[in-house]
């Protein structure tokens, strides 16, 4: 099978198209003849060298893929060979075929096309499991999602709108922060003009942000929270270090915690799988919520596809088209 692999470490010019041998699903795993797979900050950490599979994944890149199930491994119930499926991967997904467990399929939600469910998982797998499950975000609380028009952020703002929250966002540039609105923050900031503090402060404070940026914004979430408030961190594109006075957590009473999906169990992956399918799932089939998308790559483009990534100018999710 055709594949795009990480010949060494380095930027997006590594990625080499190479020959594979067809994997074999394994107990309880599937195998999905991919047509479409969805691009991702890791794989781009992991083509730099700086975020390795966990053991026994592959080690092509890809954490996200759409297509129909060409093989099932034993002990699997509920998937039938040409069932239609989009499924969150360990890794691989940047090839004509990636095997994964089971559990963590879900069907193509009906009226969305291939490559429109190939740009679910990663993002809402990450956004219900860090906003919901444990952030704990409620209607009408005051929730604030850095870096709105990205993959995470587009996923957060229409889950949280959907669910009654009041959403804020970031962003950097007066056109994404259009985009953010259409969507149905409340609020949209662009971070090169405004500061979310003081926006934040003035609204009564945020009951839950959600942040990728790290490094400075980290005591600025802090002061942007409002007491009792939660901050989830799932990266850190400017650093995990930074200087934090701790007294405000105390005195303020607030929560700060984190989470990456790619090293969490198959078991956990499969919960959040089944919350999706019963309390999401039916939002995406009746349009309530919908993937954004930007732009498609055939898959021996795989590095420009990153190059775009990594401009930072793209509003939504970047796909692959493999077949």
């Amino acid at each position: 099978m055709k594949a795009v692999e990480i010949a060494q470490a380095g930027g997006p010019e590594v990625l080499t198209l190479t020959d594979r041998p067809l994997p074999e699903p394994r107990h309880g795993e599937v195998r999905i003849k991919v047509a479409y797979a969805g691009v991702n900050r890791p794989d781009a950490l992991q083509r730099a060298g700086m975020y390795n599979p966990p053991k026994g994944a592959s080690d092509l890149p890809g954490l996200e893929a759409a297509g129909e199930i060409s093989a099932i491994g034993d002990g699997v119930t509920g998937f039938a060979i040409g069932d239609a499926v989009c499924a969150l991967l360990p890794g691989g997904g940047y090839a004509e075929e990636v095997c994964t467990p089971a559990a963590h399929c879900l069907p193509v939600p009906d009226g969305l096309s291939l490559k429109q469910a190939a740009c679910l998982p990663e993002t809402f797998f990450t956004v219900w499991s860090n906003v919901f499950m444990r952030g704990g975000l409620k209607a009408g609380e005051r929730f604030l999602v850095h870096g709105g028009s990205s993959g995470i952020g587009t996923t957060a703002i229409q889950l949280a709108n959907a669910f009654g929250a009041r959403v804020f966002t970031t962003a950097g540039s007066d056109e994404k922060c259009a985009a953010c609105l259409d969507l149905g923050a409340e609020v949209a900031m662009n971070y090169r003009e405004v500061d979310f503090v003081e926006v934040m402060k003035a609204e009564g404070g945020a009951d839950l942000i959600l942040d990728m940026v790290g490094g400075d914004y980290l005591p600025r979430n802090v002061r942007a929270l409002a007491d009792d408030g939660r901050l989830v961190q799932i990266a850190f594109l400017q650093g995990p270090k930074i200087e934090l006075n701790f007294a405000h957590l105390m005195m303020r009473r607030l929560t700060i915690t984190g989470s990456t999906l790619r090293p969490q169990s198959d078991l956990a992956k499969a919960e959040i799988a089944a919350q999706l399918r019963e309390q999401v799932w039916p939002m995406l089939a009746s349009g309530k919520v919908a993937p954004v998308m930007d732009q498609e790559f055939e898959l021996a483009d795989a590095s420009a596809a990153h190059t775009r990534m990594e401009s930072s100018q793209h509003i939504g999710k970047i796909v692959l088209k493999v077949s």
